[in-house]
């Protein structure tokens, strides 16, 4: 079973949820369009004016998402 990492949008201010939210459809339309196998993506509301946006893949296809998506971070992801 292959490792799976976290790639991490940070989105901050009054319309960070919102950002977040549309940046996530960004990310899901991505996967549909490489025909990617997994399908993970969303976002998270860390506090009123912090919002994040994810996407998760395989940890051997990471460097192809990370070049191609610019994340602000990753993290493992279980």
């Amino acid at each position: 079973m292959s490792k799976k990492i976290k790639l991490i949008w940070d989105f901050r201010g009054p319309s960070a949820l919102q950002t977040a939210q549309h940046h996530a459809i960004h990310l899901n339309e991505y996967l549909i369009i490489e025909n990617y196998s997994l399908k993970l993506t969303g976002f998270e509301t860390i506090d009123e004016f912090y919002s994040t946006a994810y996407i998760i893949v395989e940890e051997n296809d990471m460097l192809k998402f990370r070049d191609a998506l610019k994340p602000h971070r990753g993290e493992w992801y279980e």
